[in-house]
C-alpha cells in the first residue's frame, strides 16, 4: 500500500456520492432504487475513495471493502449507533445506519462483485491493449 493522489478515482467519488444523494433524496419514492441500488454502488464509493489517496491491490480491497460493509450491517443489529450515543437523524447515526438487513449484506456483495468484473475488464483492457508506436 502506498499513498498516491488519483484525480481520476477522486472525479469518480464525487459523481457516485452525488448519486448516491439522488438517490436518497429524489428517487427515495422508487423503491428498487433506494431499497437496493444504493446498497450496491455505495461499495464502488468506498472502492473510488480509497483509490483516490492509496495504491493498494484492487483484489484486497474489494475484499476488505465487503468485510467492513458487513460488518457495518452485522453492527447494526446491535443498535451500535444508539450504544454511541448518535441522536437519530444525525449524520453519523444516519451514516452507520440503524436496521439489519440480510438483503443489505447481499446487496454489499453484489456490488462487491460487479465491481470485482469491472476492475478485471478494465485491467484485462490494459494489459491487452498494444501502444500504438
Amino acid at each position: 500500500m502506498k499513498f498516491q493522489f488519483s484525480l481520476k478515482y477522486l472525479l469518480l467519488t464525487v459523481i457516485i456520492f452525488l448519486a448516491e444523494v439522488l438517490i436518497a433524496t429524489k428517487f427515495s419514492d422508487i423503491f428498487f432504487v433506494r431499497a437496493y441500488l444504493g446498497d450496491v454502488i455505495v461499495v464502488m464509493l468506498l472502492y473510488t475513495f480509497v483509490k483516490s489517496f492509496v495504491k493498494v491491490n484492487d483484489q484486497k480491497l474489494i475484499l476488505g471493502i465487503l468485510i467492513f460493509s458487513l460488518m457495518v450491517e452485522f453492527a447494526q443489529y446491535f443498535n451500535i449507533a444508539e450504544k454511541l450515543g448518535f441522536r437519530p437523524g444525525s449524520l453519523m447515526y444516519i451514516v452507520i445506519g440503524n436496521s439489519f438487513s440480510w438483503i443489505d449484506n447481499l446487496c454489499y456483495a453484489v456490488g462487491c462483485l460487479i465491481l470485482y468484473l469491472i476492475v478485471k475488464v478494465t485491467n484485462n483492457d490494459r494489459l491487452t491493449s498494444t501502444p500504438n508506436p
